[in-house]
Formats: structure tokens, sequence, C-alpha cells
């Protein structure tokens, strides 16, 4: 029998049972579909992550830890190991810097960074330039938004009571001070641990302000300056660190086994990559696992079809083996066709899924924004649903496994009807 005769068999019985077909098909598709729907979420959360990683301007940064001062010595070999661009330092102030500009006060956090070093990183600043002075300062974006009178802190106070029973919060984004920060001049006071009072205030000039932080919850107010300060200041308490930068994320790790090899105790963002990847690859097994659940319900299907298939066409079986066909076409027939309801059932499956999975990412974030009475979230980079062409190959690999497998066993069955019983049969 030739494989055309072959096809012509099976698709002749599939058209003439439509109905039972059809639904089976269905089954088939809707068991497939909600393997890669539901194991798509898992692939859409870690890519939002991932993005969420990678999309942060210090990716390539390794931090060294340690609270003292790294050595020259260190600082030679760190920098001479391959694709290290940068070993730069930073000094936190010890409390608070009070700042006095006009008639308006603001608190801040201080870091201190070498200027030289600084330079050598792209630029993180959205106006002017960095500290070279002792009494030169770089800003954070929203340094002058908070710089508060009296007034605006009524106004804030006023405003937050109102935001709290309406059950939101209050930024005070419209208060502090809204004219041109850069080149003006403010008097910062210091804080001494020993004696837990302010310095008292010294001038310094604005000659820089940060760009705006990558999330909007984040309220950048704070105040860099040059590593002259310590000559200025050289009682202030500071906190030491050190960070490594590295050309490309690709060179991240091994610079980063590089210095974990000799000791250094080090940490990089990179280093959560592996983890998260870790953590959704068993998460992403546990969401298949659940799915294929679906598609053995749907397994069973495919098996009661091909049964009745096999029970339907007793005689033609008969008729078959008579003529000298034998047991390995007869088998084939059957499996053809039970394979054939999978693969349509996993073709269907597919364009179902990636036209649900587009749906989701394109409305749930409005959906959430509105049940979170939230901003507009259509505006950042989340992916509900995300179906790679992995996901698709290993569902429709699942897909098609489970129903040639249903379809085995009524198979086996038909090569066993006995020719003279099958040729008894009514039509």
């Amino acid at each position: 029998m030739l494989f055309k005769d072959q096809l012509q068999f099976v698709f002749q019985h599939m058209k003439k049972n439509k109905l039972r077909v059809t639904m089976t098909i269905l089954a088939a598709m809707i068991g497939c579909s909600f393997l890669i729907v539901l194991a798509s979420v898992g692939f859409g959360i870690q890519e939002t992550l991932r993005n969420d990683i990678l999309s942060q301007e210090e990716i390539t940064k390794i931090e060294l830890y340690g609270d003292e001062t790294l050595s020259e010595k260190d600082r030679e070999y760190i920098e001479s190991v391959d694709h290290v661009n940068v070993v730069l330092n930073k000094a936190e102030l010890d409390g608070i810097v009070s700042t006095s500009f006009e008639d308006r006060k603001g608190e801040s956090t201080g870091v201190i960074y070498n200027t030289s070093e600084l330079k050598q990183l792209p630029s993180n600043l959205n106006e002017g330039r960095l500290p070279e002075q002792a009494n030169e300062i770089v800003v954070g974006y929203h340094f002058a938004q908070s710089l508060l009178n009296e007034e605006d802190r009524a106004i804030i106070e006023k405003k937050s009571k109102e935001a709290e029973e309406q059950g939101s919060y209050y930024d005070g984004s419209e208060e502090g001070y809204k004219g041109d920060i850069l080149n003006k001049e403010v008097n910062l006071q210091f804080y001494n641990a020993e004696t837990e009072a302010y310095t008292e205030p010294s001038t310094f000039k604005i000659v820089g302000i940060l760009k705006k932080p990558s999330y909007d919850w984040y309220v950048d107010s704070s105040i860099q300056f040059s590593d002259a300060l310590l000559d200025k200041f050289p009682n202030l308490v500071t906190y030491p660190s050190t960070f490594i930068y590295v050309d490309s994320v690709e060179n991240v790790m091994p610079v980063l086994e590089t210095l974990k090899d000799q000791n250094y105790q080090v940490y990089s963002q990179i280093e959560q990559l592996e983890e998260m990847d870790l953590f959704f690859l068993i998460f992403k097994i546990g969401l298949i696992f659940i799915g294929t659940i679906a598609i053995l319900i749907a397994s069973i299907g495919i098996f009661n079809t091909m049964t009745m298939a096999v029970t339907e066409r007793t005689r033609e079986i008969g008729v078959l083996k008579a003529i000298g066909a034998s047991p390995n076409l007869i088998q084939r027939l059957f499996l053809m066709e039970s394979t054939f309801i999978g693969l349509l059932g996993t073709v269907l499956a597919v364009i179902v899924s990636y036209v649900i999975s587009f749906a989701a990412n394109a409305i749930l974030p409005y959906v959430v924004s509105f049940a979170l009475s939230e901003e507009d979230l259509s505006n950042y980079e989340l992916t509900f649903s995300l179906i790679p062409i992995s996901l698709v190959l290993v569902a429709g690999s699942i897909s098609l496994l489970v129903a040639i497998t249903s379809g085995w066993r009524p198979a086996r069955n038909a090569t066993k009807i006995e020719v003279i019983q099958a040729l008894r049969q009514e039509l």
C-alpha cells in the first residue's frame, strides 16, 4: 500500500467522523495551549526581572567588600586584571548633611568620590560637571525639591493627610525650590558623631546635577563631593568602599571568578541573574509539569476516538488483512491518524497561545494599574507572558508524544483482529 493511499485512507476516515475528530482535536488544542500559556507566565516574569537587572546602569559594576580603603598593592593587581576598566573609591559620610539655601532647609546623604576615577566612567550627569574643588558639589536630581520652607512643609502636611484619608500617598513633588539650582551656592553642615552635633555652616557651589533615577519612586536628593573635601575636613567620619567596573556584561563573571580565586570578597548583580535563572528553571519545569496534566486529560479523548475508530472499522481491517496487509501497516494507519489529531491540535494550540500571550501583554498592564489604583503601567517594560521557540518545541513534543502514545494501544488492538471474525461483522 503506497504512502499516498495510506494518507487517503486516514483522511477519509477522519472526514467521515468530522464531529468526533474535531472535538478530539479541540481537546488536544486546549490541553497544549494551556501548557504553553501557563509556562509562558514563568518565562514572562523571568524576562521582566532579567530586563530590570540588565537595564540598570551599573550592571558591569563589581563591589569589593571591606571597611578599609583599598591598598595600593591590591589596587594595582585589580587594575591589571583583563577587562577591568576602572577601580573607583567611594566613601559615604556618616550621618545626614544639612543644607540651607535662602529660607529653605533640606537633609541629604553625602558621598565622596575620586573625581579623576569618576571621569573615566560614562557620565551620569543631567547637566553641569563633576566637582574638582573641595567647595564644589554635585547634587541629586530631586535635590531642589527637597529644599523646603515653612510654607512648603505646611502644604505637604495638609496634602499628605488628605492623601492618607483617600488611602494613597503624597510625595511632595509639587513643593520645594522651583528655580535653577545649578551654579547656586548653598550652606552645608556635617554631622559630628563625637559631639553629636553639626559643624559650622560652610559654603559650597553646585556645579552639577545628576540624571533622573531609573525608578520613578526613588527620590534622589544626595550630594556628591570631590575627595578634596577630606583635605578641608579631615575629621569627617566616612565609610569607604571600592567598586570595580568591567568593560562589558559578558566579562563580569570571568573577572568576578578571577578575583574570588585570589580571595577577594566581591559581589555583582550578575550573580543574581544566575541564581534567578536557576530558580525560574525549576519554576518553569513545575509549570510545564502542571500543563502536561491537561494534555494527559486530553489524551483520554484521543484514546476514546481511536478505540471507536478500530471498532467501527473492524470489517475494513479484515479486508486489508485478507488482501495481504501486514500488522505493521494496519498499526501504522491508526498511529498516523492519532498523530494527525495531535499535530493539528498542537498547531492550533500554538496559534491560540500566541494570540492569548499578545492580548495578555497588551491588556493586563491596564487591568493591574486599575485594580491597584496605580499610575499607568503601560510605559513600563512588563512582560506577563513570553513564548520562546524552545517552549513551543517542548510543548509540541509533549503533545505529539502523548497523542501517539494514546493511539498506540488501539492500533495494537487493530492488528490482533481475526480476519474471519472481521469479515463476518455486519456493515
